[in-house]
C-alpha cells in the first residue's frame, strides 16, 4: 500500500438550518464525535436562515467547542437552496457532505459516505434514513414502511437524501430547483460518474405525525422531482413506477406470508393445546417424563455464529464447530 492511499479523504460538513434549536445541539455533538479512519472531517458549516429560536446561539456554543464548526447566518429566509448555495461558496474542499438540520448522522455515517470517493468513478454517496418514529400509530408506520421500500429502491438504483456526500463537480444549485439532492443526482450522472447508496452509513430523522403532513411531504417532494424531469431531463428512480410497484408488490405478499404464517401458528398452537389437554386429563403422567423435541438439542453458540455471519435464513441447520472451522 503506497503513502498516497493512507491520505485521508478531507471533507466539508454542511448543514442547513431554520429554526433547529430541539435538535442542533446534538446533530453538531454527533458531527464532531464522528469515527474517521480514512476521512478527515476539516470544517463543519451551519448555514442558520433566518432563524428566531435559539439555534444560533447553540451553534455558538458549539464553536467554542470545536474549531471546526463555522456558522452562517441569512438575515432573510430564502429556501433551503439558497443557504446550500452559501454553504458550497464558504467551503474548502472538493468532497461535501450535505446534512439537514433535522436528522442526527449514526457515529459512522460520514466514514462510510466519504470513504467511497476512493473510487474516482464516484461522484455521490447517499445515508440510509431511518425514521425514530414509533410504528403505533398510522404516520408512523407509514413512514416505517416508506423508508423500508426506498432502501430496497436504492439497493437497485440509488434514489438520495436527508444525508448525502459529492463531488463538488459544480459551482451552484439553480435557484428554481426544489428537489436539491436530485439535482445533485442529476448533475453527477450527466457528468459521467457513479451515484453509490451506503446502507451502513444511518442518518436518524423524524417522519411526519400527522396524515395531512405525511400528504403534504410526499405531494411536495413528488411535485419536484416532476419539475426536474421537466426542465432538466433527469427521472429519479422513485418515479419509475414499474420499479416502485414490483417493490410494493414484494413488501404485499411479504404480508400475505406473514397473516398465513400467523393463521398456520394459531391453527398448531390451538392443536397442540388439545393434545396437551389429552395428555393432562387422559394419560395424567405424559406431562412428567417429556417426549422431547430433538431437534432443540444442538449447538446453540455455533447457530449463533452461522446467523451472525449471514449464512443463515428461515431453514438454516445449525453445524458443528468442526464443520464451520473445516
Amino acid at each position: 500500500m503506497t503513502s498516497s492511499s493512507l491520505d485521508k479523504i478531507r471533507c466539508s460538513v454542511g448543514v442547513t438550518a431554520y429554526n433547529e434549536e430541539a435538535n442542533i445541539g446534538q446533530l453538531l455533538a454527533a458531527l464532531i464525535d464522528q469515527h474517521v479512519h480514512e476521512v478527515e472531517i476539516a470544517e463543519i458549516i451551519v448555514v442558520a436562515s433566518a432563524c428566531t429560536d435559539r439555534t444560533v446561539a447553540i451553534v455558538k456554543e458549539a464553536m467554542m467547542l470545536d474549531e471546526r464548526v463555522k456558522l452562517i447566518e441569512q438575515e432573510r429566509r430564502e429556501g433551503k437552496t439558497s443557504a446550500i448555495n452559501i454553504f458550497l461558496k464558504a467551503s474548502s474542499c472538493d468532497i461535501c457532505v450535505l446534512e439537514s438540520g433535522d436528522t442526527i448522522p449514526h457515529e459512522y455515517a460520514v466514514e462510510h459516505m466519504v470513504r467511497m470517493f476512493r473510487d474516482p468513478g464516484v461522484g455521490m454517496v447517499g445515508a440510509q434514513k431511518v425514521a425514530v418514529n414509533t410504528p403505533d400509530h398510522i404516520t408512523g408506520l407509514l413512514s416505517h414502511l416508506r423508508l423500508r421500500m426506498e432502501h430496497e429502491l436504492c439497493l437497485e438504483i440509488p434514489r438520495l437524501g436527508e444525508m448525502i456526500a459529492f463531488r463538488k463537480v459544480f459551482d451552484e444549485i439553480p435557484p428554481d430547483v426544489a428537489m436539491d439532492e436530485a439535482f445533485v443526482e442529476a448533475i453527477v450522472v450527466r457528468n459521467g460518474m457513479q451515484v453509490r447508496y451506503a446502507p451502513d452509513a444511518i442518518v436518524y430523522n423524524t417522519g411526519p405525525t400527522t396524515v395531512n403532513d405525511f400528504i403534504r411531504q410526499r405531494r411536495r417532494n413528488h411535485a419536484g422531482h416532476l419539475y426536474l424531469k421537466h426542465k432538466y431531463g433527469y427521472k429519479v428512480s422513485s418515479i419509475q413506477n414499474r420499479r416502485v410497484a414490483r417493490i410494493a408488490f414484494k413488501e404485499l405478499w411479504g404480508i400475505v406470508r406473514l397473516v398465513w404464517v400467523i393463521f398456520l401458528l394459531a391453527f398448531i398452537e390451538g392443536m397442540s393445546r388439545v393434545l396437551g389437554w389429552y395428555d393432562f386429563a387422559i394419560k395424567r403422567d405424559r406431562h412428567v417424563v417429556w417426549n422431547m423435541a430433538w431437534t432443540q438439542k444442538q449447538n446453540v453458540q455455533d447457530g449463533r455464529v452461522l446467523r451472525e455471519n449471514g449464512n443463515g435464513n428461515e431453514s438454516f441447520t445449525i453445524q458443528t464447530r468442526t464443520q464451520l472451522e473445516q
